[in-house]
């Protein structure tokens, strides 16, 4: 059974839709145990609000034991400085339930909360893998071929990069697309602004021989922005303040294609009647765009597995992030990040 230690008061709709997520999760996922860890009597509170069948759900989830309250007295706001939330406040619910982790009395942390406060907390508790210089969050974005998602990272762990960090990146998103998404052989690539190899800036210069350098993984070169929704590369590498400016356009050209339709199909009697006749693939389409299905993000590098969520999420993506937390456990993620940092190692070691 894997359990999850879920920050129950992270995110702008915390504790109400984790609430709802967590229950969902113990109720709809097989062999998985949920730590609710936050606030005891709002966390109470919402569960007492849900509607009647997922109450009853609830209920003979707790009763079961798959479905658990850990008290945390203390929040660390999602416009609260990282550090300062972290170390000031010792028993917020994301130090709780990382705790828990260190502990082993629990798999997987999952939080929609504060960012920047998990990856500090992962690191002061959990600490990095043996050799690991900076972690990176993994996003997981859709692609032209829905059996193809993309891995983008670092999609905002690490904002200002050294070439030998990117390097790393790549090795880790190289493990992970791998073992979770299963491409037996993933396409990595460095995200630029140009395919050629002298474009970029600096750091990509300088970042684009250590990849090429790599025998054990498949460097197919520059990629553009253009190129990351095609389908044809697995793993886009680029610094955390890139990514998570592609990630958070990404989230916001979604839901605009969402809108654009929306007020489009309503212009007229004929439009409406079309849109009818497609509203079969407009949800197909709704569902390919959905963020909240991608919106669980593994923090790589850590001595632990680390699922972070966008701030928004609602009980759907919380759904889903237990889902990315499984598969990292059950894949044993961090484990063979360290075995591949450690294979690394060892090769740059003999060949100097």
């Amino acid at each position: 059974m894997t359990r999850i230690a879920l920050d129950a008061m992270g995110g702008d709709n915390a504790p109400g839709e984790i609430v709802v997520g967590a229950v969902e999760a113990a109720v709809g996922i097989p062999d998985v145990k949920i730590l609710l860890v936050g606030q005891l009597t709002p966390v109470q509170e919402e569960l007492q609000k849900l509607p009647k069948d997922l109450r009853a759900g609830a209920q003979a989830a707790i009763e079961k034991g798959t479905l658990e309250i850990v008290h945390a007295p203390d929040v660390a706001e999602m416009d609260e400085s990282p550090v300062d939330a972290v170390k000031k406040k010792k028993n917020c619910s994301i130090n709780v339930a990382m705790r828990l982790i260190k502990e082993g009395r629990a798999d997987v942390f999952v939080s929609a909360g504060n960012s920047g406060a998990v990856a500090t907390s992962a690191l002061l508790t959990l600490g990095r893998i043996p050799g690991v210089k900076r972690p990176a969050i993994a996003a997981v974005l859709p692609t032209r071929k829905p059996t193809r998602p993309l891995i983008l990272l670092d999609a905002g762990a690490t904002m200002d990069c050294h070439p030998e960090w990117l390097q790393q990146f790549a090795i880790m998103g190289n493990a992970y697309s791998k073992c979770v998404i299963r491409r037996q052989t993933p396409a990595i690539g460095l995200l630029s602004i140009g395919t050629e190899d002298c474009k970029g800036n600096e750091m990509t210069k300088c970042t684009f021989p250590l990849l090429k350098s790599l025998n054990d993984i498949n460097f197919v070169g520059n990629i553009e922005g253009k190129d990351l929704y095609k389908g044809h590369i697995d793993v886009a590498v680029c610094d955390g303040f890139v990514g998570n400016v592609v990630l958070k356009t990404t989230e916001s050209i979604a839901k605009a294609i969402g809108y654009w339709l929306k007020k489009e199909c309503f212009k007229g009697p004929l439009r409406i009647l079309g849109a009818l006749l497609l509203k079969g693939a407009f949800h197909s389409l709704k569902e390919q765009l959905d963020p909240e299905i991608y919106g669980g993000a593994p923090l790589l590098g850590v001595a632990g597995e680390v699922i972070i969520t966008h701030g928004s999420s609602s009980h759907k993506a919380i759904y889903y992030a237990v889902k990315a937390g499984v598969a990292a456990a059950t894949n044993d993620v961090s484990g063979l990040i360290q075995k591949a940092i450690a294979e690394h190692a060892a090769t740059g070691a003999k060949e100097q």
